[in-house]
């Protein structure tokens, strides 16, 4: 279990090769030997994160798992709770795109939707009955600020993470009364492999500055975060820009 000044024994990541999922299991793990489970396809970069989390002293194991095909999300988090309780969970897989393909091909359109939400959903709905089921646990989701106000740049892309941001505030609530907790987490442009190649946009941050924000949010029980924490100022600003205005914003 999570102990008194919240850290967890053992985190479950779905999404085994993210960058920013990985720090957030590094900076949760703090040093220690906890028990660590990466969810995800077989990649290139699979045994590089098993190997550099066995270095620090973690106990890992891998289970397959493709957001492609989010009707096996319940036998994955099974797999995942087979070696015992699970106290973080985090949520940290998802497809950017190509955003004019996406709203022009009905293939990126529905890969985009189904990892980014879909799968979402359905490893979330598993992983709460599993919490429920042991009693505690932490479930963290990697949303986005794309999703707080839609832009013409990346709507495909921004709608996915705005239905995937509203699913996981309501589980929040939903799991309340179990004691069970969910955080979802916004952050703003993150500099890793996806976003290789793009402009950084103001207020850019990297994934060991995400996950700062994460582990400070799980040991605070907080259930929505920013990073960087700023950008909740700024997004309070933008859901408020009349629509004609925002348009013609560079976003």
């Amino acid at each position: 279990m999570i102990d008194a000044v919240g850290n967890p024994q053992s985190v479950l990541l779905l999404g085994s090769t993210s960058e920013i999922g990985l720090a957030i299991v590094r900076r949760l793990a703090g040093g220690r030997p906890i028990r660590v489970v990466l969810a995800g396809r077989p990649s290139s970069g699979l045994p590089g994160a098993v190997a550099a989390l066995s270095q620090q002293g973690c106990s890992v194991e891998t289970v397959d798992f493709d957001a492609l095909q989010p009707r096996t999300a319940a036998d994955v988090v099974a797999k995942a709770f087979a070696g015992g309780d699970i106290d973080v969970a985090v949520v940290a897989f998802g497809l950017l795109g190509d955003a004019e393909q996406a709203w022009q091909s009905v293939d990126a359109a529905v890969d985009l939707a189904t990892v980014n939400y879909t799968a979402a959903v359905s490893v979330g709905v598993a992983l709460a009955g599993r919490f429920q089921a042991q009693g505690h646990g932490a479930l963290v989701a990697l949303s986005s600020v794309a999703g707080e106000r839609v832009r013409r740049s990346n709507f495909v892309y921004g709608s996915s993470k705005a239905g995937m941001d509203g699913f996981y505030l309501g589980l929040a609530e939903a799991l309340r009364p179990s004691g069970v907790r969910v955080t979802v987490v916004r952050p703003g442009f993150v500099k890793t492999r996806m976003t290789a190649g793009m402009s950084p946009a103001p207020l850019s941050v990297t994934p060991d500055q995400v996950a700062d924000v994460v582990a400070d949010a799980v040991r605070n029980r907080r259930e929505l975060v920013w990073a960087p924490p700023p950008l909740r100022a700024v997004m309070s600003v933008l859901r408020h820009v009349p629509r004609p205005i925002f348009r013609r914003l560079p976003l």
